[in-house]
């Protein structure tokens, strides 16, 4: 089996695919970003890597290349976007990669990775329109949803992994490992994350990790986490914190503040959208060393049955795998001591969060609400303006 080889990058955003599959001795021959920031960044840490900027007008891939990655566009897909569907102008841009692979001599492998509301939008319409668009063009596919705090990274961040081959077993990648989830740890004793912008039906409480950090508007991350550490204050990570949450070097977006029209904020959401490069990583791993597929905990998946958090399929015939979200258990970064750019939540900020969360029904950690009560009091008190 190919282990490694020459790769082509689609809706690259700001490498992290790449950079994964790179520690693992893939080389990236093109890659295809249209957003000007992220391939501002792509240029600097892959400047000797031809870039294309919109796959729509891409003829073709490389000759050479024995894998294709795509982290395609996910608003139409994710809950906070605008859940248009796989046929939505922005997430309905998959096909240009079906389009891209149809060679008869096509890539060995096909990656593609997204969220996992996809599994449910349409009633798993997204999903039937994937697989049997890859079904249709010969290849066996297999996903699975991945935590990235399997790999250590303190952010609960689930994502779908999608691997397809016309000559390998995908299965024997993804499903090889199972670690089971990590219990959590005592609240009182640990940092948690929250989402300070929600408070009425939703919260995202994280225990020892962040929730997930998302993209959010053109002019800046739309719901930054924040963390309740122990000792009762509540601090909102910092960007240089979230690069690094998501498996980054500190400053790693620098280049897009420095694109044309491009503002500083504008990195919150080239993060918030990335892949995590470990999540990467160990798919690159994994190819490099596969693990016998026993088929012991599946069952056959039938049309119109949701679609589980992992599963695999040929030929019409779809099958579930009963597996964990957490493939390994890899050393564990405590919230604790990550935070290296954190500031404290504003007092207008932790005041909207607490008038949000008394006029809902959610019901919160014991003693939650109290340490968010007394962190308002150490930062001034009631804003009037918040009143």
């Amino acid at each position: 089996m190919t282990t490694t080889g020459n790769m082509v990058g689609l809706f690259a955003g700001i490498g992290g695919l790449e950079l994964g599959l790179r520690e693992h001795g893939w080389n990236t021959e093109l890659l295809c970003e249209i957003d000007a920031g992220a391939g501002a960044v792509l240029q600097k840490r892959f400047p000797e890597v031809p870039l294309h900027p919109d796959v729509t007008t891409l003829r073709s891939l490389p000759a050479d290349i024995e894998l294709v990655a795509a982290g395609f566009p996910c608003q139409d897909l994710s809950q906070a976007g605008r859940t248009a569907g796989i046929t939505g102008s922005r997430s309905g841009l998959v096909d240009e990669v079906f389009r891209l692979v149809k060679r008869r001599k096509g890539p060995r492998w096909l990656l593609i990775e997204n969220v996992p509301f996809m599994l449910q939008l349409g009633r798993g319409a997204a999903m039937r329109h994937i697989t049997d668009a890859l079904e249709d063009l010969g290849y066996m596919w297999a996903y699975r949803v991945v935590d990235a705090r399997a790999f250590g990274l303190p952010q609960r961040r689930q994502r779908v992994l999608m691997l397809a081959s016309r000559t390998e077993d995908p299965r024997t990648v993804l499903f090889g490992e199972d670690a089971g989830e990590r219990p959590d740890e005592d609240f009182r004793d640990v940092p948690c994350g929250f989402y300070w912008t929600e408070g009425t039906r939703g919260l995202g409480w994280a225990v020892n990790a962040v929730p997930t950090l998302k993209g959010g508007s053109s002019v800046g991350i739309a719901s930054p986490p924040a963390v309740r550490l122990p000792s009762g204050e509540i601090v909102t990570p910092g960007l240089l914190d979230a690069e690094r949450l998501q498996g980054f070097d500190p400053e790693w977006t620098a280049p897009a503040a420095e694109a044309p029209g491009m503002r500083n904020s504008h990195r919150w959401k080239l993060v918030g959208n990335a892949v995590s490069v470990r999540m990467a990583s160990w798919v690159a791993d994994r190819l490099g060393h596969p693990i016998p597929y026993e088929g012991e905990t599946e069952s056959t998946l039938v049309r119109g049955d949701a679609w589980p958090t992992a599963a695999w399929g040929r030929g019409g015939h779809t099958v579930r795998v009963h597996t964990s979200t957490w493939p390994v258990q890899e050393p564990y970064e405590d919230l604790s001591g990550f935070l290296e750019d954190s500031r404290l939540l504003s007092a207008r900020a932790t005041a909207g969060f607490l008038k949000r969360a008394r006029a809902g029904n959610l019901r919160f950690a014991p003693g939650f609400i109290d340490d968010v009560e007394s962190h308002l009091a150490r930062m001034g008190g009631f804003p009037e303006a918040a009143a």
